[in-house]
């Protein structure tokens, strides 16, 4: 399938005060793409998730925006530490979030399966002290 937009976001580990800024610039970009308001709300909310995912627990990565005729995909690759148990990760309320991400409201635990519900396709792989990498399509098309 043709890529019609490609587009990179380097996300910094423990960068609190910028998070979701990259969220923002998908939700734009998507929106002026003329992206329907239910693809968006969905894009949104898991792009908000994983962004954070990458400020709170990895050591800094990217977040790729693929837009094609029938698919949004996003893809969150990070550098370390990796997930251990990805099962236990995907449970709902469990969260390995610092003291410093929970005293700013983060870390509830529901970020990965957020980013689950609101995917057509959810895929996550990750290897200790490697990373992680998430991928997520946004079906443009019932």
């Amino acid at each position: 399938m043709a890529v019609i937009l490609e587009k990179h976001f380097p996300v910094e580990a423990g960068a609190f005060t910028t998070a979701g800024e990259a969220s923002t610039t998908i939700k734009r970009t998507l929106k002026q793409l003329g992206i329907s308001a239910e693809v968006l709300r969905h894009v949104s909310v898991a792009c908000y998730e994983v962004e954070l995912n990458l400020v709170i627990h990895s050591l800094g990565g990217t977040l790729t925006l693929l837009v094609d005729p029938d698919n949004v995909t996003l893809i969150s690759k990070d550098v370390g530490p990796g997930i251990p148990d990805i099962e236990q990760a995907m449970t709902e309320g469990f969260s390995t979030a610092s003291a410093e991400a929970r005293t700013l409201g983060f870390g509830a635990g529901m970020g990965l399966p957020n980013m689950k519900r609101n995917a057509t396709e959810f895929d996550i792989q990750s290897e200790v002290g490697v990373g992680t990498t998430i991928t997520m399509k946004f079906a443009l098309a019932a």
